[in-house]
């Protein structure tokens, strides 16, 4: 029979400089997600109130509705992102 043994093996990275690392990637994606909730605000502070009112919003509503308060579905952006890296 054989006995397998486990000796005591460090981690590839060092559990100080992984934390590190995944927290530069987390700050990277929240400020991804930024940006990209910015550009929206943007692009539809540019629209004049009726097309605003097609869509279902107005004007003071612009940072909710891209936010996803109206649609919760329509703010996930964070989980889409993180899907797709």
């Amino acid at each position: 029979m054989t006995t397998l043994s486990q000796g005591t093996s460090q981690p590839a990275i060092p559990n100080w400089l992984g934390g590190f690392v995944r927290r530069i990637g987390i700050w990277a994606c929240a400020l991804v997600n930024y940006w990209e909730r910015r550009a929206a605000i943007k692009t539809l502070r540019q629209l004049d109130d009726r097309a605003l009112r097609d869509i279902g919003i107005s004007r003071c509503h612009i940072e909710a509705a891209v936010g996803g308060a109206f649609n919760p579905g329509m703010g996930r952006f964070e989980s889409e992102t993180k899907q797709r890296l």
